[in-house]
């Protein structure tokens, strides 16, 4: 992490494209579906674009003007000639400067959004397309706030989209996490970089009456997993005198809220020492720290140790990584998830519940429901499915996109 003493200080007034600068035109090609484009459809794939030497010479996250074959008007865009999504809708309007003041009216469209959503700042800000800022991710916590950058465009013009942020939401707390699959595929590097203000530690966050300890420059992705909000609220509710297990806790996700939900017991599985040390100290502040429990492992070999262990429990959640992040990994990635279905479902008691959730955009909800019920199948279990889950509102679904409707969860109630 770069040392906040020699962060760059961010200019007062920074354009990304200053006004009087006239914008390249790039052309879709002939059987292009221009009609998805003026329907809301936010990407333009590299084959379906003119690819031309001018077009290769645009830096990565320029603007431009985006024209169908018979040369009619599209959208603004910004154009990443090494990406195979070459070109990203900036605005409808051709004609949009994508300035400070641009950049500020969108973060405020999103902030009014969530102030009417929760009591506190402490939500996704920005959920990238979803919000009309391609690429980008905003997390909010409390006065700080973590960017991730995950376009060529923002990476460009970071410190008018942190200049803008903090002109609309007053933190003073301004973090830069460019780390994830989404920028190597762009060509961009891996930095995590203090922008603005200090941190002293880990931020505490209150949902759903746990308490979790946010790492926001050390931790998983931005330090904490919002989207799982309503789906930790909806496994409290399952966790009154219960036994739960929450496999992949990260910093205790579905346990900490168990714990605030009445269980009896929590026992919290990752393969990560700090996350699991965060889990410990949320369980700490809550005063639950004599229910709590850690288990450092490989979750599968850990589901699999305590089967052996002939271990027992009320409530059983497992909450992977993105086991199919593209369609490529897709077969691998519903495999793997069936495979957590079948290592979780004998843990749980007669009449317990199994909750099982996927990250993966490629795995739509049918696929992953069917590999959650074969993997349950084959534990030697039959269930019924009570409730779907999915992000919470902070994280809205541009309906064009499937990606970003990316969470499932899915909960169970076994038999036999």
């Amino acid at each position: 992490m770069t040392d906040p003493d020699h962060a760059p200080d961010l200019p007062p007034h920074a354009d990304p494209a200053p006004e009087g600068t006239p914008l390249p035109v790039v052309r879709l090609r002939p059987k292009a579906e221009a009609r998805a484009i003026r329907h809301g459809f936010p990407w333009v794939y590299a084959d379906e674009l003119v690819i031309d030497r001018r077009t290769r010479a645009l830096a990565p996250g320029s603007f431009a003007r985006l024209e169908d074959a018979e040369r009619r008007p599209l959208a603004l865009v910004t154009v990443n000639p090494a990406s195979r999504i070459v070109a990203r809708v900036m605005d409808r309007d051709p004609e949009a400067v994508i300035d400070r003041d641009w950049l500020a009216a969108k973060i405020a469209r999103a902030e009014a959004l969530r102030a009417r959503l929760y009591p506190g700042p402490f939500y996704r800000l920005v959920h990238a397309e979803a919000d009309g800022l391609p690429g980008v991710v905003i997390d909010r916590f409390g006065d700080a706030a973590v960017i991730q950058p995950n376009a060529a465009w923002a990476e460009t013009h970071l410190a008018a989209l942190a200049e803008a942020l903090v002109a609309v939401t007053g933190v003073s707390v301004v973090v830069k996490n460019g780390a994830g699959r989404a920028r190597s595929l762009e060509g961009l590097s891996e930095e995590v970089t203090l922008l603005r203000g200090a941190l002293s530690g880990p931020v505490p966050v209150e949902m759903n009456g746990a308490t979790y300890l946010a790492d926001l420059t050390g931790g998983q992705k931005t330090g904490l997993f919002y989207d799982q909000r309503p789906n930790h609220a909806f496994a409290a509710g399952l966790a009154r005198d219960a036994r739960v297990l929450d496999v992949f806790s990260h910093v205790g996700g579905f346990a900490l809220a168990a714990l605030a939900g009445g269980a009896v017991s929590a026992l919290a599985v990752d393969g990560s020492a700090p996350a699991l040390e965060l889990a410990a100290e949320g369980a700490a502040r809550m005063g639950v720290a004599d229910r709590f429990e850690t288990r450092r492992g490989d979750a599968f070999a850990t589901l699999e140790a305590l089967a052996a262990e002939g271990a027992c429990f009320d409530l059983v959640i497992c909450d992977p990584p993105a086991f199919a992040p593209n369609r490529g990994a897709l077969d691998a990635g519903l495999r793997a998830y069936e495979r957590v279905a079948r290592l979780a479902a004998p843990l749980v008691a007669p009449g317990g519940y199994l909750g099982l959730c996927s990250c993966s955009h490629a795995a739509d909800l049918t696929a992953f429901r069917n590999a959650s019920a074969r993997g349950i199948g084959r534990g030697g279990r039959r269930a019924q499915l009570l409730h779907t889950g999915f992000a919470g509102p902070d994280h809205p679904m541009l309906p064009q996109l499937a990606e970003t409707a990316y969470l499932k969860a899915l909960f169970f109630r076994l038999d036999g």
